[in-house]
């Protein structure tokens, strides 16, 4: 099993530098023992077993070079393998991973990392983690399991636990094991415990931050809780005074003495750390004092019975049927009644309308038959234009109406038909016009 090397010291805090080849011992960090638990793959194909502590930060490496031996090789021998794989969790038997861990993989080319701080809910109990990993160049899949076992610690929970807010930072970031030791490393040096412990990690993202933007190289920000066993030092205390309060209302930057042992490497929000003291937490539990709003206890719940008694329902559809429908049929014949039974009829619509107004009406009749009657004898020379332009007998040719030096302006539009028939239609025409006119009026004056 390859681990890594600031376990190999047994004091992770003791851990600083920028590369994991610096072995630089920092006189503030000697004595510190952090109880994170970095586990990596072993090669050996069989079920990995770590052993966490409840309260404790654990993270767990999947590391991309272990699985690559589990797909085959590239066409072409002897070059580099790097397909991008991707890491799936989940608790066995369940679709998704204990509400306590969490996963993440920034990109199929980089490591998978399961972070968490184990319950106490769960000491003692195996959680098996079933670790499928994918290979999407090839679309195979390889299987192995993850036990943890959550062992209890004696010293759990620590009484006094504070929660930094590192702006500078992503999670996957934060959860190397040479950045946490120096963070832990500084936290260490202003508070001066005799233990510290890092008890969980979480992103911002999972607190309701937004993705920044990718400009300047901004992080998505990370949440880290610490736990110690004195109380706070006067450093951390100084964001409580009311002058940096006035100052983070104002979203200005409070003086903190402090922060210069950790500007260097971590850009911490101060107007967001939160320092919980658990020895002075009051149990909030009040006994529940029956009253108005509240159920009396009906005891546990007792489902019916599977024999369940038939029930005829012919009366309920009888009923739901016949009301409305009786209804629609009395709405029915009374409408009926109204619209057919009651109608005036044509004698007492003569008898409200004045004389007059019936006289022009029998004359408008009158002539209406007249002109239709007149219309069936019609005879009407035929239009010029319809006449043949050949002879009917002789077949010669019929000489135009007028020669080409005739005047044309002076030829009216319509041609004069000298008819005493159309004479008539046409004064009759006039008269039935003035008699409607005339009708209308009437009407329009009556009213």
């Amino acid at each position: 099993m390859q681990l890594p090397r600031w376990w190999e010291l047994g004091d992770p805090c003791a851990w600083t530098g920028q590369g994991r080849g610096t072995r630089r011992m920092s006189p503030a960090t000697t004595g510190t023992f952090l109880l994170t638990v970095y586990s990596i793959f072993s090669k050996v194909h069989s079920d990995r077993n770590v052993y966490p502590s409840a309260g404790v930060l654990f993270v767990h490496v999947l590391e991309r070079e272990y699985f690559k031996g589990e797909f085959p090789p590239y066409p072409k021998p002897g070059e580099i393998s790097n397909d991008p794989i991707t890491f799936n969790t989940n608790l066995m038997g369940y679709p998704d991973r204990p509400g306590w861990l969490r996963y993440i993989q920034r990109t199929p080319y980089s490591d998978g990392v399961l972070y968490g701080s184990p319950t106490a809910e769960n000491v003692g109990k195996p959680t098996i983690i079933e670790i499928t990993a994918y290979n999407r160049r090839t679309f195979e899949t390889a299987r192995h399991n993850l036990i943890i076992n959550i062992m209890s610690a004696e010293d759990f929970p620590l009484p006094y636990q504070a929660e930094f807010f590192i702006k500078n930072m992503n999670v996957e970031e934060m959860l190397a094991s040479e950045v946490l030791g120096d963070f832990l490393g500084a936290v260490k040096n202003v508070w001066q415990p005799e233990r510290l412990n890092a008890i969980n990690i979480t992103s911002a993202l999972d607190r309701g931050g937004r993705v920044p933007l990718p400009i300047n190289d901004l992080k998505e920000g990370v949440y880290v809780m610490v736990g110690a066993d004195v109380p706070f030092s006067s450093c951390l205390r100084e964001v409580e005074n009311p002058q940096n309060q006035l100052r983070c209302s104002q979203e200005m930057e409070p003086v903190i003495t402090c922060d210069k042992k950790f500007r260097t490497q971590f850009y911490i929000d101060w107007c967001k750390i939160s320092l919980v003291d658990k020895t002075k937490q009051v149990s909030t539990y009040q006994e529940v004092i029956r009253g108005e709003g509240i159920l009396p206890d009906g005891g546990e719940y007792k489902p019916p019975s599977d024999s369940l008694k038939s029930r005829d329902y012919y009366t309920d559809f009888l009923i739901t049927l016949a009301v409305p429908s009786a209804v629609a049929l009395v709405l029915f014949l009374i409408l009926a009644y109204i619209m057919c039974c009651r109608r005036e009829g044509v004698e007492k619509r003569n008898m409200q309308t004045p004389d007059i107004q019936l006289v022009h009406h029998s004359a408008i009749q009158k002539s209406t038959k007249e002109l239709r009657d007149m219309s069936k004898n019609r005879e009407i020379a035929w239009p010029l234009s319809t006449l043949p332009v050949f002879h009917p007998v002789t077949g010669e040719i019929i000489p135009p109406l007028h020669t080409d030096n005739y005047d044309s302006t002076n030829m009216p539009l319509m041609q004069t038909q000298q008819n005493p028939v159309s004479v008539l239609y046409c004064y009759l025409d006039f008269r039935l016009f003035s008699d409607v006119i005339r009708f209308s009026t009437n009407v329009l004056f009556l009213f």
